[in-house]
Formats: structure tokens, C-alpha cells, sequence
């Protein structure tokens, strides 16, 4: 069982206000300035929330990223469902595609996955997030099995492993860039990798 993440849980009201801005600084100044630049006065000024509150909820800038980065546990977001496997990973690649790699949007998502290696607690917030979305993108799969696309027993977490894994290989292994033709390409090849049992 995953052990909560300091001030992750969500109160009410002016409570509730303060964590919002104080998470919502922490992402624009991890995304401009990366974690390493990142510090808790930094915070305080962008987001207006005393320092003092800030270290007695979240301890240290670690802390803030950490629940700052399980934020996106709250957001809505739902599996596509375009009548294939084949289409729905395609869908989601080009969502891949898309977060990581446009300007004004892909500074936060790769700071995060940099903070990952540099953050004991940013790496446990990153694994609950895709622990999340692994979840809510089972779907994918459990359409494709009443479809007869792929047998019955098939792990959908390995399917998306496999669909996305060439993505984040090009992004952030090889560095050799990605395009929406490369998302199509690693889709394709993932509706017959992930075979369970």
C-alpha cells in the first residue's frame, strides 16, 4: 500500500485554496526553472503562501514536488475509445507526443520525469501517477478482449508499457525526437505484445 504524500490530502475551503496555489507555483517553477533550481522561498513568493506554512505541510522543496506531482491523480481524464486497440494506443501516443514535446507544455512533464532522478519522493510521485493512469487506461484493453482483438486474461498495464515504451525511448533514451507517424508505428506494435495470463 503507497504511503501518503505529505499535504496531498484535499480539505476544503481556504485550506484547500492555499495547497492549490502552493502546488500550482511548485509546476510553473519546476517546469521553468527544473527541480535542482527549485526552492521553497521560490514558492512563496510565486504563490503568496507564507514559507513557514509551507515547511510545516510539505518539509522542503522535495515535499512540494512530490505533491505536486501527484496533482495529476485529480485530473479528469479518460481513456480514448475510437473502436480499436490499435487506435485507442495510438490516441494515446499522440497525447504522448503532444505533452512532451510541445513548447509552452513539454518543460513541466520532462522536469518531472528529471526530478524523478534526482528525488527519492518525486520518483514515488511519478509511480503513483502512472500507477493511476495505468487504471483508468485498462479500459483500452478490456474493449479490445470483448472485441476479439486480443485473448481473454491479457495484462493491460504490459499493452500500454509496450504501446508507449518506444515514445519515451525516443524522447528520453536515444534522444532522436518523435513524431505522430512514430506514435501510430509503436501502437501498432503494441495491440500484440502484451499478451497476459
Amino acid at each position: 500500500m503507497a504511503t501518503e504524500i505529505s499535504g496531498t490530502r484535499r480539505p476544503g475551503g481556504r485550506t484547500e485554496r492555499t495547497r492549490l496555489a502552493a502546488l500550482n507555483a511548485t509546476l510553473e517553477l519546476l517546469g521553468e526553472r527544473g527541480y535542482a533550481e527549485l526552492t521553497v522561498e521560490a514558492v512563496a513568493d510565486r504563490s503568496g503562501v507564507h514559507k513557514t506554512t509551507l515547511y510545516r505541510r510539505w518539509e522542503s522543496a522535495e515535499g512540494l514536488v512530490a505533491a505536486a506531482l501527484l496533482m495529476g491523480t485529480e485530473q479528469e481524464w479518460t481513456a480514448p475509445d475510437t473502436g480499436s486497440l490499435e487506435g485507442d494506443l495510438r490516441e494515446v501516443n499522440l497525447e504522448l507526443v503532444h505533452y512532451f514535446t510541445s513548447p509552452g507544455e513539454r518543460e513541466l512533464p520532462t522536469a518531472s520525469i528529471s526530478a524523478a532522478f534526482l528525488s527519492a519522493r518525486a520518483a514515488d510521485a511519478l509511480r503513483e501517477f502512472y500507477v493511476d493512469r495505468h487504471a483508468r487506461s485498462a479500459p483500452i484493453v478490456d474493449r479490445a478482449v470483448e472485441r476479439g482483438e486480443v485473448p481473454a486474461g491479457t495484462d493491460p498495464v504490459e499493452v500500454v508499457r509496450v504501446a508507449c515504451g518506444p515514445v519515451f525511448y525516443r524522447l528520453f533514451v536515444s534522444r532522436e525526437g518523435v513524431t505522430p507517424r512514430d506514435a501510430g508505428v509503436a501502437a501498432g506494435g503494441g495491440g500484440g505484445g502484451g499478451g497476459g495470463g
